[in-house]
């Protein structure tokens, strides 16, 4: 589960943010095609989250879960569908798996470095404290969305379609503010290669804030009662080789 888990986020990491040089890189070919800052980070944000939700279907996903983001593993465990020891192993894996995920973003050489290899921090003007809201707004889009999606069965299995419209949506608005990170791993991998920390704190204390934000509406507006988030994994539901997913399923359903 952890290696899958790892693997994942490595793989998020590595074809997700070579996307984001791709489109934003000096000299590559997108820049002519699409001139429009706006388009291209619609566009980026579209085929991001199609990478996530591509691990999500994939064999790792079914293994893992595909959380792939330490803060969708925090909502797994505030539903009680982690144990704490499982959930810290995870973001453990998530950290790893990005680092190792940033190394292949050392290929693009002086287009990726310009970019920090698709580094996230405050946009020009922009103080750190707005940064901070930015990713908190955004990762609460994010975990509502996740909520409502495994929350309910019919929209369940169409969890995966959610991330490339979300983020395509996400990045346009909020990417101007702080990057749209809404993950701490994917800020941890390139901010590792390219040395680059300027403002790291934001990428952590902006989507625990979210987090937060979520599980506070999640609780205080009742929608536990209907939003009921059955196993943490993001698809896959019924598949758990090792009988963990659905043990605590059982075990909270007993309490």
């Amino acid at each position: 589960m952890l290696a899958a888990e790892l693997m994942g986020t490595a793989l998020l990491l590595a074809v997700g943010l070579s996307l984001v040089i791709l489109d934003f890189g000096r000299g590559s070919p997108v820049v002519r095609w699409l001139p429009s800052a706006g388009g291209r980070r619609a566009l980026t944000g579209f085929f991001f989250g199609c990478v996530g939700g591509g691990i999500a279907l994939s064999g790792l996903g079914k293994i893992s879960g595909a959380h792939l983001n330490p803060v969708v593993t925090l909502a797994f465990w505030s539903q009680k569908r982690m144990t704490a020891g499982l959930a810290w192993a995870y973001g453990l894996a998530q950290l790893a798996g990005a680092a190792l995920g940033a190394l292949p973003l050392l290929l693009w050489g002086s287009m990726g470095r310009v970019l920090g290899y698709g580094g996230t921090w405050p946009g020009s003007g922009v103080s750190p404290w707005l940064a901070v809201a930015g990713e908190a707004l955004a990762t609460f889009a994010l975990l509502a969305g996740l909520f409502l999606f495994l929350g309910r069965r019919k929209l369940r299995p169409f969890t995966p379609a959610l991330f490339p419209f979300l983020y395509a949506g996400l990045v346009y608005w909020e990417a101007p503010l702080s990057g749209t990170s809404t993950n701490p791993a994917r800020s941890f991998g390139p901010a590792l290669i390219s040395g680059r920390w300027q403002d790291w704190w934001v990428y952590w204390l902006g989507p625990g804030a979210g987090f937060l934000l979520a599980l506070s509406f999640h609780r205080l507006a009742g929608m536990e009662r209907w939003l009921q988030v059955e196993v943490a994994k993001i698809y896959h539901f019924h598949h758990d080789p090792y009988g963990i997913f659905h043990r605590m399923r059982r075990q909270r359903e007993t309490e």
